[in-house]
């Protein structure tokens, strides 16, 4: 091999080699059991960052696990290209806003700009080294994907289990469309409780409210029974202040006594509770705020305004009128929408929805069903399952998304639904399939998309091929394995299972694997949109390498959020030196290498291949629980301390000098140095596939079988407990000679007159066996063995 590794080379190399010999290709189940992915399909939202790298590199890392323990992995990759992000993307990069174009131009270029950013993802993925069958690829907005998203809402909508309704729905005025709870974040927000005069024929009911625009959509004031401050109250009727107009009040036991004053008002909508209220209480609705965001023009004195401005406004009347008798600065959390950060309205629309609450019980079920690694991560599934308030909202009004199937008479609105045969169809373009019943052959389209979770939802049936010709379900499904991270729990992870148990009747996958984030700073996570991530992955790979970049992914416990700074990559570089120095070192002398099992070993080196199998059989424990982090840890003490600052020290006289040693000693050494050196780079393979590759078709693959290191296959033998012992003593007899000649401040190459073993009786053989690899590694002229 070249004294120096030059990863810029040769990372491109076997990235080749791979493609060429379709190492990483899915071959059916034929001849090995089959482990299949379900990898998160990036968002085609802009530029990949470091903290994508991290998430995807650790999954990446248990497909080449997964391989090397003789399975047939399935490892596809997708792209989820539809929907409200790609759409923000392409007006962002374009300048542009949906509605200026027609939709059908919007969609195209929408359909241009993604297949840039795709091909963008693809080469970094690729750059990274990752193990993925690339004639698996997919594409959320593809004609396939469409047509398995399609019919899965007809089956649904056949079995009444996706339905229409007009209801109350959270809405984001800034992208104009209905979102779902799982779509939603909070924020704490500075504010003001105005305390406000409502007259009754009693006396003033005072009401605390941060939202005097909406007083002209008070339909009730709420008071708790049980609150003796209002119980003379319930039955009367009170006058909204400015408006004039009169509203009940009533009770309900849902009024929290000691928020506020006590008393509430209820508008449509101001919150969840006034749309508990709204249904449980059957009250009227008065329009206040549009889709737009702005007051309705009907409204007095505020119509036309945006909801901040009429707030102003409104305060300003008050004030005039004597009608704010006190006002509190206070802190309050409101709900967002996590896409764009804008505060969330709730409006009445006529929306699609998927019907969840009836099932929540199977859906809790379901978190049993599947095992959570980390464990801890399944109460976040449970708590938000438990906590759910409202069927699933699929319907978005938005351009750029899989259309929902459809058509509504124009006679009677009864939907006329799209037969599966003819699938993928795009209402707005394709005719209904018949008339309605009603005999009316008028169809008005629907102008809907589907939420881009509804289609994303069902990637382990587009992975699967699900109700295609060429369906894949017999050999992939239930998945072996989802990777994402704990952010999508409530979206991803859950809507998945829903569709699942609705579609297949069983859980999606086996195994959930969760990664952290990668953090900028604490409590600051990696965004675009925050401009914090340090560098660009390619620039990255550019000055550190794949493989730098891919061993420091694998430095966090599962689940844990990490930080990132560019100096961190100097540990991953150490290594990668260390590991070609070390088998330069190795390489060099197994040139005239003849491969034995006659070969009898000295203790020195049965120990060193013991503890290459004891490493490979922890590491694989732990792999298989996916904590990528902790089996590389117990890779690396291996490496950096049993293999490099020991047995290296203890063999290297033997291999450079047989004369004094004898050749069969030597012989002794050239095994264990070719199978603990093979055994590492094997180990270390699904971490840093790149250099791994390199030394093994530099030496090893004219000694092996398969074509690449990641076809070959981690092979444990039962555990050697007693030559693990043994290295165990002898490494830390090693090591207080070391420390001696340290605190003396003397040369490790120092003679030693005389050195003194003690040690287990059973030992004693084993030391002497031992004496000639003791006496080159410490300079001691004579030993001594006692028990």
């Amino acid at each position: 091999m070249d004294k120096k590794y030059d990863f810029r080379t040769a990372e491109k190399e076997m990235q080749q080699l791979w493609e060429r010999e379709e190492v990483y290709a899915y071959q059916n189940g034929r001849e090995r059991k089959v482990f299949s992915i379900d990898t998160p399909p990036p968002t085609v939202s802009g530029s990949l960052h470091i903290g994508h790298v991290f998430s995807y590199t650790q999954a990446e890392m248990i497909a080449r696990f997964k391989r090397m323990q003789g399975f047939d992995v399935f490892y596809p990759f997708g792209f989820d290209d539809n929907g409200l992000p790609t759409e923000r993307l392409v007006e962002r990069v374009q300048g542009i806003r949906a509605g200026e174009l027609p939709r059908s131009g919007f969609a195209q270029r929408c359909m241009d700009t993604v297949k840039g950013y795709e091909e963008e993802f693809k080469a970094l993925w690729k750059s990274l080294g990752f193990s993925v069958d690339w004639s698996l690829e997919y594409q959320t907005i593809s004609k396939k994907a469409q047509r398995i998203s399609q019919r899965s809402f007809l089956k649904l909508a056949k079995e009444n289990k996706a339905y229409m309704k007009e209801s109350p729905v959270f809405w984001c005025t800034e992208c104009r469309t209905s979102v779902a709870q799982a779509e939603l974040d909070t924020k704490d927000t500075d504010s003001v409780f105005y305390y406000l005069p409502f007259q009754t024929e009693k006396e003033p009911l005072m009401i605390a409210t941060t939202r005097p625009e909406l007083l002209y959509g008070c339909v009730c004031i709420f008071v708790n029974p049980k609150d003796n401050r209002y119980r003379d109250f319930i039955g009367l009727t009170a006058k909204v202040p400015l408006y004039g107009f009169e509203i009940p009040v009533l009770e309900d036991e849902g009024v929290i006594m000691d928020k506020g004053t006590g008393a509430v008002m209820c508008a449509t909508f101001g919150d969840t509770a006034d749309v508990e209220w709204f249904h449980k209480h059957k009250l009227p609705y008065k329009k206040v705020i549009t889709e737009e965001g702005r007051i309705h023009k009907e409204v007095p004195f505020l119509g036309g305004l945006k909801v901040k401005q009429a707030r102003s406004e409104i305060v300003r009347r008050l004030t005039e009128e004597g009608l704010i008798l006190k006002s509190e600065a206070i802190t309050h959390t409101v709900a967002i929408h996590e896409r764009c950060g804008t505060e969330i309205e709730i409006l009445p629309s006529l929306q699609w929805y998927i019907d969840i609450m009836s099932q929540k019980e199977r859906f809790l079920q379901a978190a049993d069903e599947i095992n959570w690694y980390p464990e801890y991560m399944k109460k976040r599934y449970q708590l938000w399952v438990e906590n759910l308030k409202w069927d699933w909202c699929i319907s978005r009004q938005r351009y750029f998304g899989v259309p929902f199937p459809l058509w509504y008479c124009k006679e009677c609105g009864k939907p006329i639904y799209a037969r599966e045969e003819e699938l993928p169809v795009n209402p707005l373009e394709d005719k209904p399939p018949h008339p309605c019943s009603c005999g009316c052959r008028e169809a008005v389209p629907e102008a809907a998309v589907f939420d881009t979770w509804a289609t994303s939802s069902v990637t382990p049936l587009i992975n699967a091929g699900y109700w295609e010709p060429e369906s894949k379900e017999k050999e992939i499904l239930p998945m072996g394995m989802r990777s994402q991270a704990h952010e999508i729990i409530r979206t991803w992870a859950f809507y998945t299972i829903v569709k699942s148990i609705y579609h297949t009747g069983q859980i999606p996958w086996k195994d959930i694997m969760i990664s952290g984030f990668v953090l900028a700073k604490p409590g600051e996570k990696i965004s675009k949109s925050k401009n914090n991530a340090s560098a660009s992955p390619s620039r990255l790979i550019e000055n550190h390498s794949a493989d730098a970049i891919r061993y420091w992914a694998a430095n966090a416990k599962l689940g844990t959020d990490t930080f990132f700074e560019e100096e961190e990559l100097k540990v991953s570089k150490r290594f990668i030196t260390k590991l070609y120095n070390a088998s330069n070192f190795a390489i060099l002398h197994l040139a005239d290498y003849k491969a034995s099992d006659a070969t009898k070993l000295l203790p020195a080196d049965r120990w060193i291949l013991a503890r290459v199998n004891e490493a490979t059989v922890n590491a694989k424990r732990l792999l298989e629980q996916y904590e990528t982090g902790q089996a590389r840890h117990v890779i690396d003490e291996l490496f950096w301390r049993d293999f490099c600052d020991y047995y290296i020290e203890i063999v290297k006289e033997r291999l450079y000098q047989p004369e004094k040693h004898g050749e069969e000693e030597r012989r002794s050494g050239q095994h264990a140095l070719y199978h603990s050196l093979y055994g590492i780079l094997q180990l270390y393979a699904i971490y840093t596939p790149h250099i791994t590759e390199y030394i093994y078709q530099q030496f090893f693959s004219r000694y092996e079988r398969e074509s690449s290191i990641h076809l070959t296959q981690w092979e444990t033998k039962e555990e050697d407990q007693n030559m693990l012992e043994f290295g165990q003593h002898l490494m830390a007899v090693i090591g207080g000679v070391r420390k001696d000649k340290a605190e003396r401040h003397v040369s490790m190459k120092e003679e030693l007159p005389e050195l003194v073993i003690t040690c287990p009786a059973w030992m004693v053989r084993l030391y002497q066996q031992t004496e000639g690899d003791i006496k080159a590694c410490t300079g001691a002229q004579r030993i001594m063995i006692r028990s």
